[in-house]
């Protein structure tokens, strides 16, 4: 069965053959004479290429194409084609010589050549090569009057800054498409809170606050920013607005109740309000009943009233809503509450109960991008995988939350 990279150039060579077969016939209605010797040289070519790509040879293929395929005005998006191929497979350096011998050429329409233009800018960035990349998009940017392929550079561009964590430039190449974009706001949302991060590592927290109220005027939703100003409200002593900035958080996004929890168990601590954060801890249960709540209110049972009482809870919670972080810790107060009552060693059966929701607990994924999927143990803000921003979440159901 044919892999992806030798569809991607069958289908490239079938472009090949119909753009060769139309230019010869083409030149044949015009002149009433056979096929010149190059031309047949020229087919034999093309079949030559064929015989590697049935082979499974691609790159032989592909070289063979190039050569076979003289620029015109007929192939010119066929070769462009074959620069995308090549960078697909991750050889941006063959692109860029494609898409520089295009460039060359003088009797391209305007179009055409923005259109390269923006290819090689693809080429250098895969390269990492992002000054040349830049100088290329902001030429485009600046000379072009096509309000797609314009948007097209600005996109990459975005992208390039991004990458550069350049977020005040980025900033303002994508404010004025917020309009006709409005899905760009999450992303910007997240710069702000970048730039945020660096205003407090340098001691700057009120510009950093100006910034974090500016990305959820962009992005209401966003947790992130949310998450900082209660940081920011803590690290001031205003326990008690830190606690309502929390607050939000349920109705931004209700998966992020768990990444919440530490900084709101940490808010009540401080002002010894541990009958507060119990209160809490139940509103939010009612809301969504995650393992993290019912851990956490088990902890303050367990403490205050002993494990019996905790087991009672956890268990009483877990029957609605079961799931396999919350059984590992009732396992856990079962095995302490034999143990208080006298006896010598736990049940075995608890014990190699415990045993498998620990391997199981060891492998489980904490967090999961909603866009693409990617796993992760930490909650990052943008994904690796994809580069969306604020995608990764806890994951939610009897493996997770």
């Amino acid at each position: 069965m044919l892999d992806v990279a030798l569809l991607s150039v069958l289908l490239v060579a079938i472009a090949i053959g119909y753009g060769l077969g139309y230019h010869q016939a083409g030149r044949r209605r015009h002149r009433s004479q056979p096929p010149s010797a190059p031309s047949q040289a020229l087919s034999r070519d093309y079949f030559v290429g064929l015989n590697y790509l049935l082979n499974e040879q691609p790159d032989e293929a592909i070289n063979t194409f190039i050569n076979v395929l003289a620029v015109n005005s007929d192939t010119v998006d066929t070769h462009i084609a074959l620069g995308k191929l090549f960078r697909a497979r991750g050889e941006a350096d063959k692109a860029v010589s494609i898409h520089q011998n295009l460039l060359a050429r003088p009797a391209l329409s305007q179009h055409t050549n923005e259109q390269i233009q923006l290819e090689l800018a693809r080429d250098f960035m895969s390269l990492g090569v992002h000054d040349r990349s830049q100088r290329l998009l902001n030429t485009l940017l600046e000379h072009s009057s096509d309000d797609e392929l314009r948007y097209a550079a600005k996109q990459l561009l975005v992208d390039l800054l991004e990458r550069e964590k350049a977020w005040h430039q980025a900033l303002e190449v994508i404010q004025p498409l917020f309009k006709q974009h409005p899905k760009l706001r999450r992303p910007a949302a997240h710069w702000l809170c970048e730039l945020a991060i660096e205003e407090i590592s340098e001691a700057s927290r009120a510009l950093a606050k100006k910034h974090l109220k500016k990305a959820l005027q962009l992005d209401e939703s966003c947790v992130r920013a949310t998450l900082l100003l209660a940081e920011l409200e803590m690290d001031n002593g205003h326990y008690g607005r830190a606690i309502e900035r929390l607050d939000n958080i349920p109705r931004q996004e209700i998966a992020h109740i768990p990444t919440m929890l530490p900084a709101l168990k940490n808010a009540y601590l401080r002002r010894n309000d541990e009958a507060g954060f119990e209160a809490h801890l139940y509103r939010l249960l009612e809301q969504a009943p995650y393992t993290s709540i019912i851990i956490a209110l088990g902890q303050l049972v367990h403490q205050r009233d002993g494990v019996d009482k905790a087991i009672e809870l956890v268990g009483e919670r877990l029957r609605a809503a079961p799931s396999l972080g919350g059984l590992d810790y009732l396992i856990d107060l079962y095995i302490e509450s034999q143990r208080l009552n006298g006896k010598s060693s736990p049940d075995t059966r608890l014990l190699l109960l415990k045993h498998h929701t620990d391997a199981l607990l060891l492998n489980r994924t904490r967090h999961r991008c909603r866009h693409c999927g990617f796993a992760s143990d930490a909650l990052q803000w943008q994904c690796p995988s994809c580069r969306y921003w604020g995608t990764i979440k806890p994951v939610i159901g009897v493996e997770g939350e």
